[in-house]
């Protein structure tokens, strides 16, 4: 398993190809590449290493996170997959980009497919087990893969911090039971690759996290 990380887009968004190294097959998480050059970046990395793209993968739909997913769409010829919960925040992108000043005015990429709690992706060895964690959106994911001891929290949990719960579909409470429940209950020694920032470990945040 081979796990690789893009900072993408003004808000500094966590972007990861996560790869099977031996089936050469691998899964983008939120892709976050805004520019020219950010979409040129990950499609030189992907070519590179010779992998073929499985999926398209959405911890939430914030357009921070899925910026590129058009262009992902459109050049491995693949269509986004995210909970249906999140789904109307597609319709709000052009709007929110112009609220921040983001230069996106293009029509957002449709979904595929939902994802649904309990749900596990397989490609090639990998088995990524879905986890609903609403709060910091209705539709809010993150991605557990137990044999690699790693989980992808989104924006749910950062390193001694939380998502916010003040954009559209959020709620504090909501979110800390989220973590509480799901992503606390896995092991201490899980990995976490969050949504913005360093990567941190379940044990540091429920020894360190102020939030939760």
């Amino acid at each position: 398993m081979l796990i690789k990380n893009f900072i993408f887009n003004p808000i500094e968004e966590n972007t990861y190809v996560l790869a099977d190294e031996d089936s050469k097959r691998c899964m983008i998480i939120d892709a976050g590449c805004l520019f020219p050059d950010e979409k040129e970046e990950l499609a030189k990395y992907i070519e590179t290493n010779g992998f073929v793209v499985d999926r398209l993968i959405n911890t939430h739909l914030h357009l921070d996170h899925c910026f590129g997913n058009r262009f992902v769409s459109e050049k491995y010829g693949i269509l986004p997959e995210a909970h249906e919960n999140d789904e109307q925040l597609l319709s709000m992108m052009n709007l929110h980009s112009k609220m921040w000043g983001l230069p996106f005015d293009e029509e957002p990429q449709t979904l595929g497919g939902y994802l649904y709690d309990g749900d596990v992706i397989v490609m090639g060895n990998i088995h990524v087990k879905v986890l609903h964690v609403p709060g910091h959106s209705q539709g809010g994911l993150a991605f557990y893969i137990e044999d690699g001891g790693v989980l992808f929290s989104g924006d749910t949990l950062f390193y001694e911090s939380i998502g916010r719960s003040d954009l559209p579909g959020g709620n504090q409470e909501q979110l800390v039971e989220s973590i509480q429940t799901k992503l606390f209950s896995l092991p201490d020694e899980t990995k976490v690759y969050t949504g913005h920032g360093r990567a941190t470990s379940i044990r540091h945040e429920k020894e360190h996290n102020p939030y939760v």
